[in-house]
């Protein structure tokens, strides 16, 4: 792999520590969320900053597979919910679901766009086979 890009952040005391990129963009304070037995501090957390990067980086593969197919997204947006819990043999383990709402769309366009991008963006790459990872199509009510 050519690398185009890096980042690094570097982490002191875990989930419960603070953060901070090489840049200094990023320096924040980490907190546990109450579902994990934390406090439930207003701070950042992993699953958070995870969510952030998803939604952006398959955002953005939609913007590339929808100016593939000349489609225009509009004022389109993704959410996406990351989810931790334990499987059945006790282990922690992820889970995301990328709502996506692309504005006066059909469902066929939309579904490929969204099929498309999950099989382009980098995350989803990254993810698959690990994390269970649900696709929505968030459509205009009528």
């Amino acid at each position: 792999m050519k690398t185009l890009y890096k980042a690094k952040v570097t982490t002191t005391g875990g989930r419960e520590g603070h953060l901070k990129s090489d840049d200094g963009v990023l320096d924040m304070k980490l907190s546990m969320p109450k579902g994990l037995g934390g406090k439930g501090e207003k701070h950042t957390n992993p699953e958070q900053l995870f969510a952030a990067g998803y939604s952006a980086c398959y955002g953005s593969a939609l913007q590339v597979v929808a100016k593939k197919h000349k489609v225009d997204l509009g004022d389109f947006n993704v959410t996406a919910t990351v989810g931790i819990g334990k499987t059945e043999e006790d282990d922690l383990q992820l889970s995301v679901i990328l709502d996506t709402y692309i504005p006066n769309i059909d469902i066929e366009t939309g579904e490929k766009l969204v099929n498309e991008a999950h099989e382009i963006c980098p995350y989803s790459r990254a993810t698959r086979d690990n994390v269970d990872v649900t696709l929505n199509l968030m459509l205009d009510e009528e």
